[in-house]
């Protein structure tokens, strides 16, 4: 039975309620939240989702999301061009970004290798890394990667690929738990994980 006295709202619902971490409560909140503030209110948080879909790009260097070409990070000449830091997805460059102990520029693999779901080398940036290295001076590769089974593969898949690319492949330490993402670690751990990293071992 329809419980909505208005097809649009019901429509509104609908699509919010797909959002991760939204069920139909919260999305019945937030659909009348958004009738209750001004319109204009309204549309500019509409044509911000427009554009954040139709104008963010990735970043053609690191796979970044950016405004332009190549991303703030890999344009700032104050970065540290000389060490990498490769992170499974975007949400890991805020992580470690929002700890301030890293000024190098990352690489973003857009996932880990996951045979269980399907997920090969093939599925990652991992060819556009080995291309980064022919073509940019690099000293060191750090393998900021989940501490879980698949990021544990993904660091021997690229280890096994880079080892005689680059003088210093590492990890960063293990202060953040076995099974845990980046993005739920604190700042104070994660930056200490950066920082106390150690050399890749297998």
């Amino acid at each position: 039975m329809n419980t909505y006295s208005s097809r649009l709202l019901e429509e509104a619902v609908s699509e919010l309620s797909k959002l991760p971490g939204i069920g139909r409560r919260t999305a019945v909140r937030l659909a009348l939240h958004i009738l209750k503030q001004d319109v204009a209110k309204s549309e500019s948080l509409g044509n911000a989702i427009i554009k954040l879909r139709s104008e963010v790009k990735y970043c053609e260097r690191c796979h970044n999301i950016s405004d332009a070409d190549i991303c703030a990070i890999c344009s700032d000449s104050k970065r540290d061009t000389s060490i990498i830091c490769v992170v499974e997805d975007v949400r890991d460059v805020m992580a470690i970004e929002n700890t301030g102990q890293f000024r190098g520029v990352y690489h973003v693999l857009g996932g880990v290798i996951s045979p269980m779901d399907g997920v090969g080398p093939g599925d990652i940036n991992a060819d556009s890394l080995v291309v980064r290295l022919s073509h940019e001076n690099v000293a060191e590769i750090i393998l900021a990667l989940p501490a879980t089974t698949e990021g544990d593969t993904t660091g021997f898949y690229l280890f096994k690929r880079l080892n005689d690319k680059v003088n210093s492949i590492s990890v960063i330490s293990r202060g953040v738990a076995i099974g845990d993402d980046l993005e739920f670690a604190d700042e104070i751990t994660l930056g200490k994980s950066i920082t106390a990293r150690v050399p890749y071992s297998r």
